[in-house]
């Protein structure tokens, strides 16, 4: 829309106007959805985010309060150290989540608890070489 409202004009009834406008040219005619409902909730009660969650929704993405986001992370880090090509790599990977877990412990972010405490890297190296020398 490249027209600007002329002075003097109320600026609801000049919007009113170029929407009837478009509408006698049929603008509105091919939108998709025409002459549908919108989607619409049916059980739940009106949420101020409902764009913001369908939106995340569309894109794949989600976001984890951080302590159940930081056991995500403690599981994939015991599967990537399990899968570790040497002993050394396997204790890197154990300590760097340690760290963050001794983090969480000790100044505990907003959401559930975490549930978790360090791992013992001994044993974690341990249960490497059992499944090592099992190959």
């Amino acid at each position: 829309m490249t027209e600007r409202k002329p002075p003097g004009v109320d600026f609801e009834s000049w919007v009113d106007k170029q929407i009837r406008d478009a509408d006698a040219r049929g603008e509105f005619a091919q939108l998709p959805g025409a002459g549908k409902p919108l989607p619409s909730e049916v059980d739940s009660t009106y949420d101020e985010l409902w764009w913001v969650k369908r939106k995340m929704a569309r894109e794949g993405f989600s976001v984890l309060p951080p302590t159940l986001a930081l056991r995500k992370e403690a599981e994939d880090a015991l599967e990537a150290a399990a899968n570790a090509p040497s002993e050394q790599m396997v204790r890197r990977i154990v300590e760097e989540i340690n760290v963050k877990i001794r983090d969480v412990m000790f100044k505990p972010p907003p959401g559930p608890p975490l549930g978790l405490k360090p791992y013992d890297v001994e044993e974690v190296v341990g249960r490497w070489r059992e499944r090592r020398a099992d190959r």
